[in-house]
């Protein structure tokens, strides 16, 4: 039987049987961070033969690849029924685990938006030298549903990255010394990642009030920055020492001020119909227009349309056609002014508002 969204807690148990508990399609994103499947065989040492800090945890460890890859379904199959439908979902791994996790989020019908490294500043060397030092690891983003609306904050992470798009190369130093969660002097948790990471994602992929689900919570990155930007975390986690770990660092975690996390004045620009800026003379009939990237030319309708080649359709749908995912059209399709400039036809949208007194 379903419950209620236990929001801002963490729940002790194994998270299929879990997320079996959670109303269906009540989940904006799930971030999740699961073993590795490491295949440690033996013991790591520096060349001063002192021993390397891997992860050894009996939660990492499976009998081969078939009996990870049923783990993996079953988790990830879980998750997607707590998915919106407008759902995303985040899942970091290296090179031992995330083709195989891809692989199968694919066969699962989830739609791979971006894969995105986060490379390391300060990795483990390769004390061995018998391969390239692992510098980074892949983070793979994916939506349930091809096609449908889903968020990303694409303004507010170009203010994050001065004013640049965001590439999908994260260069994040791992875990400080500071952040580091330490009991008697040794890692409280083999893998936990910096906030800063879970920061980006957030920022990136949610609003506030959303609900984020992490189903191997682990020493709680996800809830403590979730607290600090005002969005909702549902954490599960098996291992009681992890829980009470979470829960305490989650407890010292005050939230930034609410004004302050407010998406930009953007989102609340006036709607304005593509056919007002052909009716008043802003656009013509018959005026082309190129994409942003310049390899595709469309032709302006008289009712409001475009075509291009032998579709037609709508500013946006067009751009969603021709990239295989939702677009705005008002940032993808440039017109040539006077000068022959090719420039957004979103900037002709700001002129009608301008003009008509309509901010």
């Amino acid at each position: 039987m379903s419950m209620l969204l236990p929001l801002n807690q963490v729940i002790h148990g194994d998270c299929i049987e879990i997320l079996a508990t959670l109303p269906e399609k009540s989940i904006d994103v799930v971030f999740a961070d699961p073993p590795y499947n490491l295949q440690l065989q033996h013991d790591l040492y520096r060349p001063n033969m002192t021993k390397v800090d891997a992860v050894v945890d009996q939660w990492d460890k499976f009998s081969g690849f078939a009996e990870y890859d049923q783990f993996t379904r079953g988790w990830l199959t879980a998750c997607r029924r707590v998915l919106k439908e407008t759902g995303t979902i985040w899942v970091i791994g290296t090179y031992h685990n995330i083709f195989r996790v891809g692989s199968i989020i694919q066969d699962l019908g989830f739609w791979i938006l971006n894969d995105v490294i986060w490379i390391k500043t300060n990795p483990m060397p390769n004390f061995r030298g018998v391969r390239f030092s692992n510098a980074h690891e892949t983070l793979i983003w994916a939506q349930k549903e091809q096609g449908n609306r889903y968020v990303f904050n694409h303004h507010e992470l170009k203010s994050l990255n001065d004013d640049l798009q965001m590439r999908s190369d994260w260069t994040i130093p791992l875990t400080s010394n500071k952040e580091r969660i330490k009991i008697n002097g040794a890692k409280a948790h083999s893998t936990q990642k910096p906030s800063a990471l879970l920061y980006r994602i957030l920022m990136s992929s949610t609003n506030p009030g959303d609900v984020v689900l992490d189903p191997f919570f682990g020493s709680g990155t996800t809830g403590a920055v979730a607290k600090m930007l005002h969005r909702n975390f549902i954490g599960i986690e098996r291992e009681k020492k992890y829980i009470r770990i979470a829960q305490s660092r989650i407890a010292k975690i005050n939230s930034v001020p609410h004004d302050s996390v407010i998406l930009e004045a953007h989102r609340k620009e006036r709607r304005i119909p593509f056919g007002n800026l052909i009716e008043l003379g802003y656009l013509r009939p018959g005026q082309p227009l190129w994409s942003i990237r310049g390899n595709k030319i469309a032709t302006i309708l008289s009712n409001g349309k475009i075509r291009c080649g032998q579709t037609t359709d709508s500013i946006h749908g067009m751009a969603k056609k021709l990239t295989d995912a939702p677009a705005n059209g008002w940032d993808f399709w440039l017109f040539e002014d006077e000068n022959g400039d090719r420039k957004p036809i979103d900037e002709l949208r700001k002129s009608y508002c301008h003009d008509y007194d309509m901010h």
